[in-house]
């Protein structure tokens, strides 16, 4: 198997990363094209209702848009404990509603819900494809990527809102509608387009789990091109440096450890479902790992495990700097971030920084810490989560960017490359 890090020339890591964000606007998308990278690298799949083999080589699992993925060394004897690098695969965006077609006044619209945290205002005036997958009558599933511009939500003219520049209120049933035709509202007109999309006889749908996106690519930006904007770098970001990290720790040899990579669904809205960190997924797949291995301590194995949890953070923001605590301003390209909170938003404490620093060093990467201001609470990642359901030492990590949430975001053109080094560093501890 050959090392995706196996050269320190940044930017073809980040250009894997536009190739791997162009190919995955779901996080279903995000799982598929992970789940062929691995493949190809030699890892087999792991099927739930089937037993488990044991020995050396690497294995994933695949459920909905989570994917675990594992490399079991050579040599290993139980009980060998595990490096975690646990990230998620999902972003704010609109999803489809159950009855999508509706409209008024001549236009033929699309239902959306909400999803996540979302800004948005970013969804505004853009060009916006659809993807997701398709339920099939027979028990299986089609994955959609309609990557052309479909649908539109219209932003009102400055002329019928001349107070919109002094501060705009949109209301999330009335105004986020997208537009994508004229005429007269048809029951199953999306679905059976969708389908035909994705080369399936509409009679052949039972359901859907479909969203938008937005169709720009990715781009870097800026007089030296130091930047990279796109969509979903919260989280694809790290899913993707985790994976080349497991696939280069795959490639080394005197593993102590087993290195795996936990790609959730379903983090931006509380991480509760079954293929969320909030669920047994992980944990079962621990387990199994460690039983298929015939180790005879499964106790022992987690007592020495540890979990690198990574989701991207908040760069110092230049226009609005007072937002920020004045003794953190995490810059791009100035390295990873550290993410600490003493009230356990982030999982990290001071033996995490330790793990995470020695990481760092391994790796000859630079590194920074993010903390909130007092007066402005911080988000969560998967990484409180962990640590409750296995127990396990957890470190909060991940790159600073602007615009989080938004439908295109921004960050350093370096970081993810330094973000993935920094895991292989840890993978291979």
């Amino acid at each position: 198997m050959t090392s995706p890090l196996g050269h320190r020339f940044d930017r073809a890591h980040t250009d894997d990363l536009i190739r791997y964000i162009t190919a995955s606007p779901s996080p279903y998308h995000a799982v598929a094209v992970a789940a062929e990278r691995l493949a190809a690298a030699g890892f087999r799949q792991a099927v739930e209702t089937e037993p488990w083999e044991g020995g050396p080589g690497g294995r994933y699992l695949v459920r909905g848009g989570a994917l675990i993925a594992w490399f079991v060394p050579e040599g290993a004897t139980g009980p060998t404990g595990f490096r975690i690098v646990g990230a998620h695969t999902d972003s704010p965006n609109l999803r489809v509603k159950p009855r999508p077609d509706t409209g008024r006044v001549g236009w033929r619209q699309v239902a959306v819900e909400l999803y996540g945290g979302t800004l948005l205002n970013t969804w505004l005036d853009r060009d916006l494809g659809l993807s997701g997958r398709l339920a099939l009558r027979d028990g299986g599933e089609q994955l959609v990527h309609i990557d052309r511009p479909l649908l539109r939500v219209p932003q009102l003219a400055i002329h019928l809102d001349r107070a919109v520049n002094e501060g705009m209120t949109l209301d999330k049933q009335h105004h986020m509608t997208p537009v994508w035709g004229l005429g007269p509202v048809v029951e199953g007109d999306l679905v059976e387009y969708v389908a035909k999309e994705a080369g399936v006889a509409p009679g052949d749908v039972a359901g859907w789990d479909l969203m938008v996106h937005d169709v720009q690519p990715p781009a870097y930006l800026g007089r030296d091109r130091e930047l990279l904007a796109a969509a979903r770098l919260d989280n694809l970001v790290s899913v993707h440096a985790g994976l080349a990290a497991l696939l280069t720790a795959a490639a080394s040899d005197g593993l102590a450890h087993v290195p795996v990579l936990a790609a959730f669904d379903h983090e931006e809205v509380g991480s509760a479902s079954t293929t969320g960190a909030g669920g047994p997924l992980l944990e079962n797949t621990l387990r199994r790992v460690v039983g298929s291995q015939h180790w005879d301590n499964q106790a022992r194995a987690f007592a020495d495990t540890l979990c690198l949890s990574s989701d991207v953070g908040h760069a110092v923001h230049p226009n609005y700097a007072e937002r920020h605590d004045p003794d953190h301003h995490p810059l791009p390209n100035g390295g990873p971030i550290l993410k600490v909170n003493a009230n356990q938003r982030y999982a990290t404490d001071g033996k995490g920084r330790a793990v995470w620093a020695a990481a760092c060093e391994r790796a000859g990467v630079p590194w920074q810490t993010f903390v909130s201001r007092n007066s402005i609470p911080c988000g969560t990642t998967i990484g409180p989560i962990t640590a409750t359901r296995l127990g396990v030492e957890t470190v909060d990590v991940g790159i600073p960017t602007l615009s989080m949430h938004s439908a295109r975001e921004l960050c350093g053109a370096s970081d993810p490359y330094l973000l993935a080094s920094a895991m292989n560093a840890f993978l291979e501890s």
